[in-house]
């Protein structure tokens, strides 16, 4: 049962903003967003200043719990862009599992995932203009349902590739819809719940 009259958005987060309000750094902050987010209002599921596309902001603290920590696994889609050319071996390897480094000294094995290159990206993402890598690259789109910090980046890293740019596109059936870098979206609180299939 849906409750409390919280609040819930999405955003399309730029490259190079941080997913926080408030920091002692220099940085281009959520507040720099051009809405009035209601008090309370937090980040889920953050992305690095480096990483763009899908964020959610809600005053609901319930959010992180049901979607990220529950014993159902949710799907997050990224496109990302790889230098040089990704052979079918590498790709077999991000599918089936793939050890990366978690913290010092602690190996962390991914589970199975869904990865397919890509030769049209601008079909799921206005990338714009902004250059990222020279040819060759490669642009693959990977589905994970777990998220260890910087997990994509690292398993890109774990078969000698380099992530050029990483790019969340999708939350289960939550997408940006065309929503413009920069640009904010409040969702009814019903529509919210369903498309990430929680509650």
């Amino acid at each position: 049962m849906l409750l409390d009259n919280h609040r819930y958005f999405i955003i399309n987060k730029p490259h190079q903003m941080v997913s926080q309000f408030i920091s002692t750094h220099d940085v281009k902050l959520l507040s720099d967003l051009c809405f009035n987010f209601p008090l309370g209002t937090h980040a889920i599921g953050r992305l690095d200043n480096h990483s763009e596309g899908l964020l959610i902001l809600t005053t609901d603290k319930r959010i992180t719990r049901l979607l990220f920590l529950s014993k159902v696994p949710h799907k997050r889609v990224y496109l990302v862009q790889v230098n040089n050319t990704v052979s079918k071996e590498n790709i077999k390897k991000l599918q089936l599992c793939i050890n990366i480094r978690i913290k010092t000294g602690v190996t962390y094995t991914t589970k199975p995932c869904a990865v397919e290159v890509v030769t049209n990206p601008e079909i799921f993402y206005e990338l714009g203009d902004r250059l990222t890598a020279y040819s060759p690259f490669t642009w693959l789109l990977i589905t994970i349902t777990e998220g260890k910090f910087h997990q994509i980046r690292k398993m890109i890293a774990a078969i000698q590739h380099k992530c050029k740019r990483l790019i969340r596109i999708s939350i289960e059936d939550l997408e940006l819809n065309g929503l413009k870098s920069g640009g904010v979206m409040e969702l009814d609180e019903k529509y919210f719940y369903k498309k990430l299939k929680i509650g």
